[in-house]
């Protein structure tokens, strides 16, 4: 797996954790093991409903297919994990996918391993070792990145206190977004969990001030 870095995902402020892994990108992965063939499809997702809808694509792609067997784990911004067998024999197929996520120390991310069978039958043992490897190649064509989670800030304050605010600004190394410059001034700041609540408290010092997170 290649590693690569950039900040990109957003969470409310409670959630406390500041960073994680997940892929770059799609990545596709194969293992072969007596005629049968185990197709790895891996995606970066944020959300339930994003997971269920690549599902439901490579099921209806992959129609012919006897088994389309996922784990998915999402983390942020909310904890959702899950794991399917799709009509292999429990927790030969699920388990050992979602395992691999583990291992690699991955979140918000998809992994589905369509299998055509080859006839031959592969016992309990042989199933775990097929699926876990049809993941284990998918990631080693894969690029995980490093996304910081951020915060998204919404201020409003009087003109007069525009200079504190840039100060604070500017000793944080923040860039204001969607800046407004009049009798109220506003702006979007976005700020890494690590220093969210440092920053609100220097904020909160600025008199008429006023802050919503999104």
């Amino acid at each position: 797996m290649k590693q690569v870095a950039r900040p990109v995902f957003f969470i409310p402020a409670g959630n406390m954790q500041d960073s994680y892994n997940t892929l770059e990108r799609p990545a596709e992965g194969i293992y072969r093991e007596k005629g049968s063939r185990f197709l790895a499809f891996g995606y970066p997702v944020e959300k339930l409903e994003e997971a269920r809808d690549i599902i439901a694509g490579l099921t209806k792609k992959y129609h012919d297919a006897r088994h389309h067997c996922y784990a998915y784990r999402i983390s942020y911004p909310k904890e959702i994990f899950k794991t399917s067998d799709d009509g292999e024999p429990s927790g030969t197929a699920g388990k050992p996918i979602y395992g691999q996520l583990l291992a690699n120390d991955l979140t918000n991310i998809l992994v589905v391993v369509v299998r055509y069978f080859g006839g031959s039958l592969l016992g309990k043992g042989g199933l775990i070792n097929a699926y876990r490897s049809a993941t284990a190649d998918m990631f080693i064509q894969a690029s995980v990145v490093t996304r910081f989670v951020e915060v998204k800030i919404r201020i409003t304050f009087p003109y007069e206190v525009l200079n504190s605010v840039m100060k604070i600004l500017k000793d944080s190394d923040l860039l204001p977004e969607d800046p407004v410059f009049d009798t109220f001034c506003s702006m979007v700041l976005v700020v890494r969990r690590n220093i969210y609540t440092a920053i609100c408290g220097k904020l909160e010092g600025i008199p008429g001030l006023t802050k919503a997170t999104f």
